[in-house]
């Protein structure tokens, strides 16, 4: 593996953890204050800084340690994660994600922007509380940093004699001898820091390059042999260093062994007052050489005496001791073979089930599409096996039958779980709209929170891809339009607050995804009167409520007075149907004045694979996808009812619903059928509710795999894919919407649909 490959895994998994981070300061802004939500916070931005030291990556590196540090105060419940607070972070969060994002893909970030959040966080880490009306203007000194100079004091007579202050509180402190300040480190490893493969002896090498140290080896916790695990981790080191690095050099050390040991960093004069609170007697240092532990294994010259050179020598005894006494208790502990299997059993359990939860492995998108287009292949010819048996076995009950039947539930099994390698929850499509609410909310002067809820809904990831860009203009549009200024909320005795809510589920095999705002609804009046102002609409039109509502879907149509960078063009809602159709979706809005607005999109859960019906028009072999199907039925002669000149209704359950020629419609007939010799569909459509589609005859009901005909031949009005049948012929698969459409009228222009597939 190539620097490169192992580059790309590490932006991979920045993503993972930046969607962690988001998560948990989220958590954190709804006023989650457990523990283990702000580590989680803290390792995501400690794992992003690690991984970008290794590439060389400084801009990302400083900016990390910044943001690390702070969050570090609210660990050590230094700093209170308030709304102030958490409201910088998030913003952090965003520029940290803008950072990864420029050294993956060689961009460029806001630098002033960035500034200007390091200086906030450093803010807060030195305890200033942001103020909510304007940013901090200079860096705070850092909490590490060296105490600023006392003011030198004005001359005390016309000699100029000034005096020098000077103290003597730092004589005598062993822990300052030669101006150097000295540190107490616990150093107490845990199992799991042995498992991975580090060596504790190593990591104490490298602190002793940072200045003199002692250290001493507590083995209080080494239990009997009956009860010891070889696996086990019963030493600590306690350490006296001399160091002039501080205290962050010290645990820089164990940077990447902090999660897998204790470890506590003091200075000496405050580890000394916290033991003398203690009964126990103080420690006697050890002196410890750790220079033969060195990987090169090179010696220096040294010029001792007797007397050091004996101190030396159980020095070394003392770290070859603590190094090998687990392999020197294991042989020994191999005559006490019952005690030791039962303790090894029980650590490998424990180790087998930690490594067992939630593994993964990370396969390239590529080879999971060819798996799939595989399959796909794989149901076409099942079929086509199936329909030649069906052609040339009239009797239904050979074994060839009965083999045919298991393998096309086999076959389903395979392609239901294949599909499932490809769905992924929506989560971080909907986190991803929280940074986009605080952008416009902030631009806006509005006060407005985002809500999630069914984030772990899965859904293709192709659709997955293709959701973010009109997610992301609905959101817009509901910040900007449909929430109120904080003022006018206020008048109409609303909370000051405004609330998104963005959700999604399942419902008969499909994805809804809905997005609410409890803002001011649809000015209805307003939306009409733009419409005839731009031309959209004669100025006589007659129209319903739904009708005036989903005139925002029309291009170049805006309610904005004045261009923004938000909007203004009328570009962002045209932009929504059209990617909502290409998907095979359905957009529908529900308005209450006062109350706000519900945008419902309704979507195919994949756009390989559609349950559909086979049916036969005009000597045409169609699919009607399953999901816009209401039901079937009969028409009978006294439910037929003539409107007009060329339009009919059918009567059901003594209500009309007009009854459209899919034929007819489609050019497949220069004539109307009669609709008695043939088959009802009873089906739903986007803003067209429902309509009685005629076909002549139903085949069945059938998994097709669908096939792009835009990229294949053309498009086709009226037709959203196609797909190949049992028999090898070729099956068009009908959009619902555009025929439902052209029976009202529009024409069947060759829009890019990748139709109502459901």
């Amino acid at each position: 593996m190539d620097m490169n490959e192992i580059k790309e895994i590490f932006f991979q998994e920045c993503e993972e953890q930046l969607a962690e981070l988001e998560s948990g300061l989220l958590k954190m802004n709804d006023g989650d204050r457990d523990p283990e939500t702000v580590n989680a916070v803290f390792r995501a931005v400690h794992s992003i800084k690690g991984g970008a030291g290794a590439f060389g990556l400084d801009d990302l590196v400083a900016f990390a340690h910044v943001f690390e540090t702070t969050l570090d105060c609210v660990r050590s419940n230094k700093l209170e994660p308030n709304q102030d607070v958490l409201k910088v972070m998030l913003k952090s969060a965003d520029v940290l994600a803008d950072l990864t994002n420029a050294a993956r893909d060689g961009g460029s970030v806001d630098e002033s922007r960035s500034r200007g959040l390091v200086k906030e966080l450093e803010a807060l880490a030195n305890g200033e509380m942001p103020s909510p009306s304007a940013s901090v203007e200079a860096p705070a000194p850092k909490a590490a940093a060296k105490a600023a100079p006392a003011p030198t004091p004005k001359p005390t007579d016309d000699s100029g004699f000034q005096p020098v202050p000077f103290s003597f509180d730092d004589f005598g402190g062993e822990g300052d001898a030669g101006g150097m300040p000295a540190y107490e480190v616990i150093f107490k490893p845990r199992y799991e820091l042995y498992s991975k493969g580090n060596d504790a002896t190593l990591l104490l090498r490298d602190l002793s390059r940072l200045g003199e140290m002692t250290i001493y080896c507590n083995t209080d916790d080494l239990p009997g042999l009956e009860e010891l695990d070889p696996e086990g981790a019963y030493f600590f080191w306690n350490v006296t260093i001399k160091t002039d690095k501080g205290e962050d050099a010290i645990r820089t050390v164990f940077e990447f062994a902090e999660w897998d040991c204790e470890l506590t960093v003091k200075p000496v004069e405050e580890a000394r007052a916290d033991a003398t609170s203690n009964d126990e007697l103080p420690m006697v240092p050890v002196p410890f050489d750790l220079s033969i532990l060195d990987e090169t294994g090179a010696t220096e010259e040294v010029s001792a005496s007797d007397a050091r050179a004996e101190e030396t020598a159980a020095a070394v005894a003392a770290a070859e001791t603590a190094s090998n006494v687990t392999q020197m208790v294991a042989a020994r502990v191999e005559k006490k073979e019952s005690a030791a299997a039962a303790a090894a059993a029980a650590s490998a359990a424990a180790q087998n089930n930690a490594a067992g939860a939630g593994q993964t492995i990370r396969v390239d998108l590529d080879r999971v599409d060819r798996l799939i287009n595989l399959v796909g292949e794989l149901v076409i010819n099942q079929a086509m096996l199936s329909q030649s048996v069906i052609e040339n076995d009239t009797t239904g009950t050979s074994s060839i039958n009965m083999g045919l039947e298991e393998l096309q539930q086999l076959t389903r099994e395979i392609q239901d779980s294949v599909m499932a390698i490809r769905a992924q929850p929506v989560k971080p499509v909907f986190q991803r709209m929280s940074r986009i609410v605080r952008e416009i909310a902030d631009m806006t002067g509005k006060s407005i929170r985002l809500i999630t809820e069914g984030e772990n809904t899965e859904v293709d990831k192709t659709v997955i891809d293709k959701l973010a860009e009109p997610l992301t203009h609905m959101i817009r549009n509901a910040v900007d339009h449909g929430i109120e200024t904080p003022e006018k909320r206020a008048a109409a005795g609303k909370n000051t607050e405004g609330t998104v809510r963005l959700t999604a589920k399942h419902r008969s095999g499909r994805i809804l995804i809905e997005l609410a705002d409890d803002g001011a609804g649809i000015n209805r009046e307003k939306v009409r009167q733009k419409a005839i102002d731009n031309d959209l609409i004669p100025a006589d039109s007659n129209l319903s409520d739904e009708e005036i509502d989903n005139l925002i879907f029309l291009p170049g149509f805006s309610t904005a007075d004045k261009i923004s960078d938000i909007s203004g063009r009328g570009v962002g809602m045209d932009v929504v149907k059209r990617s909502i159709q290409a998907l095979g979706g359905r957009i529908n809005i529900t308005s209450k004045p006062g109350h706000g607005s519900v945008f419902t999109m309704s979507l195919p859960l994949t756009l390989a694979v559609l349950d559909g019906m086979v049916v036969t028009v005009a000597g045409q072999t169609l699919v009607v996808p399953l999901t816009a199907i209401v039901e079937t039925l009969q028409p009978e002669a006294a439910a037929i009812h003539s409107f007009g000149a060329n339009h009919r209704l059918i009567s059901i359950r003594n209500s009309f619903c007009p009854l459209v020629d899919v034929g007819r419609i489609l050019n497949f007939r220069a004539t109307q059928a009669n609709p008695v010799e043939g088959v009802a569909l009873l089906v739903e459509s986007e803003g067209g509710g429902q309509r009685a589609l005629m076909v002549d005859a139903i085949q069945g009901q059938r998994q097709v795999v669908i096939k792009s005909l835009e990229a294949n031949y053309t498009h086709v009005p009226g037709i959203a894919a196609a797909t190949i049948l049992g028999d090898g012929r070729v099956a068009l698969i009908l959009d619902v919407d555009a025929v439902v459409g052209a029976s009202r009228g529009q024409s069947l222009k060759a829009e890019m649909s990748l139709a109502a597939v459901g």
